[in-house]
C-alpha cells in the first residue's frame, strides 16, 4: 500500500509538538548532517519575471515587494551565481563576514561599518526596530541540494525520512523538491525544534533541494537576544542557527529517551521512558527493548496507525531498575561522574525499526529555601554551594565543538561547578560534556526584551512560547548536569504564563527544580524564589562582599548574577581588537567594547585603578595594573561566599565569557588568553583553600571536599612594603568535611607601612603545599558609601591605597623550563626562583610557539600572576595542545610587576 502524504499530519501535529532527535555521544548510523554546500542571498535582490526568479541583480538595485516562489527555488539545479556560500549553523552576517562581503565586525569600530548597524551607540538593539535601509529588513534565502539517504534495513515503502531543523531565527517558510512544507506562520520561534516526515518528498534518484526563507525577528518576537554586554549583529542572528539533518527509520521511530531518578540512599529507583511514533497508516506491532546499564527488559508494543506514545518502565513493574548501592554522578568536587548507557530499540518481526542511544547519570538534585529563606541545592542529598559564571555564546552565532570543549576545560580548571544559560541554549555536545566534567547548568529564559513583555504578548506569542519550553526541556532533560530551569530571568511571569510553563514541565517530568525566575520577586503560583539579583555589576572593592550587611549583593544568600565589574583584556588581547593608533589613551574605541545602556564606560574603574595603583602610564601599565585589580576582585567575590557557606548559598559571576571583545565582565575573553580575573577566580576556587577575611581580618580555610583533612598547617606571614616581617603564626588543625574553620585573627599592628603584604600557606600532614594565597593589603581601607548603593554599584567614598608596590625593587628571576609531550597533550614545567631579599610581585607565564610565533591558546596554567618571596622558588605547569606548536619549540616569556628573567630555555623531551 502507498504511503499517504505526511506532510499535513507533520503541520497539525509536530508543529504543535516540536521535537529534537535523542542525545548522543556520536551521531547516528542513520543520520545525514545537511551542514555543507549551501548558498544564501537576500529576497530584494531577487527577480520574479511571470512567476519565476531569474537570478541576482546584478546592478544590486534592491526589489521589494515582489513573492519570490519558493516552488522555483526549490528545484535541484536551480542556478545560484552570486549567491553567498554558508556552512549551516551559520546566521546571515556571520555567512557575509565569513566569504569577504564584510570586514570583521570584532575589530575596532568595524560593526559600525556594516549595513544596518547604525543604531545609537550604547542602546540595545533588540529592542529597535531594523532601520531603514537595513538589507536585513527583508528576508533572506537559504538553498542546499544533497542525495537521498540510502535506504536500510527495511524496504523503501516501510522507511520513514524525516528532515529536522534545531533552529531557525526566526520564522520560516520551507520548501522541499517545489513542495512547502511549512509557513512562516507554522516556523515561527529561536528555540523550537522542527520535524517533518518527508519520506515521499525525496527523489528516488538524483538531487534533492531544500529552500528555506528566512524572516528576521522584530522587537516583539521572542528571539535571540543581547542585552548590555555586548551590542547585536544588524541581522538580529536571522538564519539556522542550529543543525540541519535527515534521519532513516523503520515504521516505527524512538526518540527522547528519559531516566528519572528517585533516590533513598542506598536505593535508587529508576524510572524509564521513551516516545514512540508510528509513521504508518497501519497498526504496527513490536517489541520495544531497553538496556539500562546493565539491565535488559523487554515489552510487547502494538501501535495504531499514525499513533504517538510514551512508554514508561516504572520499578513498580521492573523490578531490575531497583539499584542497590549505585554509582551515583556527582559534581566537580562532590564525586565521580559516573555516566550509564541507555539503550532503546524497537523490532518488528525481527528487523530493528530504530534505535536510540544516550548516556545518564544517577542522581536527585532537589532544592529548599533556609530559614533564611535562600535557595539551597542539594545533590544526593548534600548541600552544594553553587559557584558559578554566564555563559554567552559567540555574537554571530558560530559554534566551534574545539572552542566550546576549550571553554568548558576552562571552567573546570578554575573550579567553577556551574554555568548560568540567560537564553542562547547550547547543542548537544555542550550538555555531554558538562556531563563529563560534573558542571552544573543553570538553564532558562533571557530578560529584558518581548520574553518578558508579557503585556504585549499574543496568543501567537503564548503558543510559541509553550512550544519552545516543550522543544527545551525534552533535549535538556535527560542531562544529569541539569541543576534547575528559570522561567524567566529578571520578572516573575504573570499567573497565566507561569501556570502554562509549570504545566509544561510537570507534563514532560521535568526532574529537577524550577524557579519562577532569577531575581527576588515571589510569583504567584511558585511564591519566593528564593534568590536575588540586587548587583552589584560594576567595579566595587574587595571588602564589599563581607561587609554587605546583608542588604545587597554581598556574601549572604543566592546571587544569580553579579560581579566586580569591568575586566579590561591583557595587552596582547588589546593589540587584537583595536587599532594601534587607539590602543592609548582611552577612546571611542575601547569604548564601544564596554558594554552597553549605562554600561558603555569604565570611569568608575579607571578612577580605581588609578587611586589604588597610581595613574597609568601608558597602555602596557594601565592593561597590567587591570589584572590586578580583576585578580583581587574575582577572588574577593568567589571566596567571600565559601566562607559564609551556606548562609550564602550561590553565586553567579555576570559573566564567564564573551561574546565579543570586551572589556567588561569576563573571566577570560573571547581569545581565550587567561588574564587576571581567571587566576583570581581559580584561587579562591580550589577545593580546599586558605583566605583572608576583609571584615574581621580572620584567616579561614574553606573546605569544599566530601572528606576531612587532619593535621594540616595554617600559617600567616605578614611584610611591610620593605619584606620585613611583622606578624608570623601558624596553627595545627583539622578540617571537618565541606567545612568552614576560622583559625585565627591578624592583630592590628601599629607603625605598619601604608601598603602592606600577607602571605598565607596551607600544608598537610606531610608538609605538602594544599593552598598558597597572597594579598596586597592597605592600612588605609576601603570606604563605600552603602546609603548612595544602586542596583548595579555601591560607590566609594576613599579608596585603599595601594601605590606602596612602586616602592618596589626590580627583581631579576631565574628560570628553567622542561617540555614534553604527553599524546597529543603538550606539557610544559617552568622552574622560576627569586634568588634576591626582595618581593618579585605578580608574575606573569606566557607560552609562546607556532608557526606565527603567537601565544599558545587556549591553554591550562596551574597558576599565574603569583608572588615569589625572597628566595623562593616555585615550579609552574602548563598543558596545551600539541597541534597549537605546529612543529615549533615552545619558549616561556616572564614579565611581572618587578620583575625580569635569566632564564634557561628549554629541555625538550619525549
Amino acid at each position: 500500500m502507498r504511503r499517504p502524504s505526511r506532510v499535513s499530519l507533520v503541520l497539525c501535529t509536530w508543529l504543535v509538538t516540536p521535537m529534537i532527535a535523542a542525545a548522543e555521544p556520536k551521531p547516528r548510523t542513520d543520520r545525514l548532517d545537511l551542514d555543507d554546500g549551501w548558498t544564501i542571498q537576500s529576497s530584494a535582490r531577487l527577480k520574479a519575471v511571470d512567476g519565476k526568479v531569474t537570478g541576482v541583480e546584478v546592478s544590486g538595485v534592491e526589489v521589494s515587494g515582489v513573492e519570490v516562489p519558493g516552488v522555483e527555488l526549490s528545484q535541484p539545479g536551480f542556478p545560484t551565481d552570486g549567491w553567498h556560500p554558508a556552512t549551516i549553523p551559520s546566521t546571515v552576517v556571520a555567512a557575509l563576514v565569513a566569504d569577504g562581503t564584510y570586514p570583521d565586525p570584532y575589530f575596532g569600530m568595524n560593526l559600525r561599518t556594516l549595513p544596518g548597524a547604525d543604531y545609537p551607540i550604547g542602546k540595545i538593539f533588540s529592542k529597535l526596530p531594523m532601520p531603514e535601509g537595513s538589507p536585513f529588513r527583508s528576508s533572506w534565502w537559504f538553498r542546499t541540494e544533497f542525495a537521498t539517504p540510502v535506504a536500510g534495513s527495511f524496504p523503501r515503502s516501510g522507511e520513514a525520512t524525516v528532515l529536522h531543523f534545531d533552529g531557525i531565527n526566526y520564522r520560516a517558510n520551507i520548501w522541499l523538491n517545489g513542495t512547502r512544507l511549512a509557513s512562516r506562520d507554522e516556523v515561527a520561534g529561536a528555540y523550537r525544534l522542527y520535524q517533518f516526515d518527508v519520506t515521499e518528498h525525496l527523489r528516488a534518484k538524483g538531487m534533492n533541494a531544500l529552500a528555506v526563507e528566512i524572516f528576521p525577528p522584530g522587537v516583539d518576537d521572542l528571539a535571540i537576544t543581547w542585552v548590555d554586554w555586548n551590542p547585536m549583529a544588524p541581522d538580529k542572528a536571522m538564519g539556522i542557527w542550529r543543525d540541519v539533518y535527515l534521519t532513516t527509520s523503520g515504521p516505527v521511530t524512538l526518540q527522547h529517551p528519559h531516566v528519572v531518578t528517585d533516590l533513598e540512599l542506598p536505593v535508587a529507583r529508576l524510572t524509564v521512558s521513551v516516545e514512540l511514533r508510528n509513521t504508518t497508516d497501519r497498526l504496527q506491532r513490536g517489541q520495544l527493548n531497553a538496556r539500562v546499564g546493565d539491565v535488559q527488559i523487554s515489552e510487547a508494543v502494538a501501535l495504531q496507525p499514525e499513533e504517538e506514545r510514551t512508554v514508561v518502565l516504572r520499578p513498580d513493574r521492573h523490578p531490575q531498575l531497583v539499584v542497590h548501592n549505585p554509582e551515583l554522578w556527582w559534581p566537580i568536587h562532590m564525586g565521580p561522574q559516573n555516566l550509564h548507557d541507555l539503550d532503546f530499540s524497537f523490532e518488528i518481526e525481527g528487523v530493528v525499526s530504530d534505535r536510540t542511544h544516550t548516556r545518564f547519570g544517577i542522581r536527585e538534585i532537589t532544592s529548599e529555601l533556609t530559614d533564611e529563606g535562600h535557595r539551597l541545592f542539594r545533590v544526593n542529598g548534600r548541600p552544594v554551594l553553587i559557584r558559578g559564571a554566564g555563559w554567552t555564546p559567540d555574537m554571530m552565532l558560530r559554534f566551534s565543538p574545539e572552542r566550546m570543549a576549550s571553554e568548558l576545560a576552562y571552567v573546570r580548571d578554575m573550579g567553577l561547578n556551574t554555568i548560568r544559560l540567560e537564553g542562547k541554549m547550547e547543542p548537544e555536545s555542550f550538555f555531554q560534556l558538562a556531563d563529563e566534567y560534573g558542571i552544573l547548568v543553570m538553564a532558562g529564559w533571557c530578560c529584558c526584551s518581548h520574553w518578558e513583555r508579557w503585556k504585549n504578548w499574543s496568543d501567537e506569542d503564548y503558543d510559541i512560547a509553550m512550544e519552545s519550553l516543550r522543544s527545551q526541556i525534552l533535549r535538556l532533560r535527560q542531562h544529569p548536569s541539569l541543576l534547575v530551569w528559570l522561567n524567566a530571568s529578571d520578572i516573575p511571569p504573570p499567573a497565566r504564563v507561569e501556570q502554562g510553563y509549570l504545566e509544561v514541565l510537570d507534563e514532560l517530568r521535568w526532574p529537577n527544580p524550577v524557579l519562577s525566575s532569577a531575581s527576588a520577586t515571589p510569583a504567584e503560583h511558585s511564591g519566593p524564589s528564593g534568590v536575588k539579583m540586587n548587583g552589584p555589576y560594576e567595579w566595587i572593592p574587595p571588602s564589599y562582599w563581607l561587609t554587605d550587611g546583608g542588604k545587597h549583593g554581598g556574601a549572604w544568600g543566592f546571587a544569580t548574577e553579579v560581579g566586580p565589574g569591568p575586566v579590561v583584556p591583557p595587552l596582547e588581547s588589546l593589540r587584537e581588537m583595536l587599532p594601534a593608533s587607539s590602543l592609548w589613551p582611552i577612546d571611542e574605541q575601547w569604548l564601544f567594547h564596554a558594554g552597553t545602556g549605562r554600561f558603555d564606560n569604565l570611569d568608575l574603574f579607571n578612577d580605581a585603578l588609578t587611586a589604588r595603583y597610581g595613574a597609568p602610564t601608558g597602555v602596557a601599565d594601565y592593561a597590567f595594573k587591570s589584572q590586578l585589580m580583576a585578580y583581587d576582585g574575582l577572588r574577593a567575590m568567589f571566596e567571600a561566599y565559601a566562607r559564609n557557606k551556606y548562609t550564602a548559598t550561590g553565586v553567579i559571576q555576570w559573566m564567564l565569557n564573551d561574546a565579543w571583545p570586551s572589556m567588561i565582565w569576563h573571566l577570560y575573553d573571547v581569545y581565550l588568553r587567561p588574564g587576571g580575573a581567571y587566576f583570581g577566580a581559580k584561587k579562591a576556587l580550589e577545593p580546599i583553600h586558605v583566605q583572608y577575611s576583609y571584615d574581621d581580618r580572620s584567616i579561614v580555610v574553606v573546605n569544599g571536599f566530601d572528606r576531612p583533612f587532619d593535621e594540616v598547617e595554617v600559617s600567616a606571614e605578614l611584610f611591610d612594603v620593605e619584606m620585613h616581617q611583622r606578624f608570623a603564626k601558624q596553627l595545627t588543625i583539622d578540617i571537618p568535611r565541606d567545612g568552614v574553620s576560622r583559625v585565627f585573627e591578624i592583630p592590628e599592628i601599629t607603625g605598619l607601612s601604608t601598603t602592606y603584604f600577607l602571605n598565607l600557606r596551607l600544608k598537610d600532614a606531610r608538609g605538602a603545599h594544599l593552598s598558597r594565597n597572597f594579598y596586597v593589603l592597605s592600612t588605609q581601607e576601603d570606604v563605600l558609601d552603602w546609603n548612595a548603593s544602586t542596583y548595579y554599584l555601591t560607590p566609594v567614598k576613599i579608596h585603599a591605597d595601594l601605590t606602596g608596590l612602586a616602592t618596589l625593587p626590580s627583581v631579576e628571576l631565574a628560570m628553567t623550563v622542561a617540555h614534553e609531550v604527553q599524546g597529543d597533550e603538550g606539557v610544559s614545567r617552568v622552574t622560576v626562583e627569586n634568588p634576591s631579599s626582595h618581593l618579585a610581585f605578580a608574575v606573569h607565564l606566557r607560552l609562546i610557539g607556532g608557526e606565527d610565533g603567537k601565544e599558545i591558546l587556549p591553554i591550562l596554567w596551574e597558576d599565574n600572576y603569583f608572588p615569589l618571596l625572597p628566595g623562593e622558588s616555585r615550579e609552574i605547569e602548563a598543558r596545551y595542545r600539541v597541534e597549537d606548536l605546529a612543529g615549533a619549540r615552545p619558549v616561556v616569556e616572564l614579565d611581572g610587576w618587578n620583575v625580569s628573567v635569566k632564564d634557561s630555555q628549554p629541555r625538550s623531551q619525549g
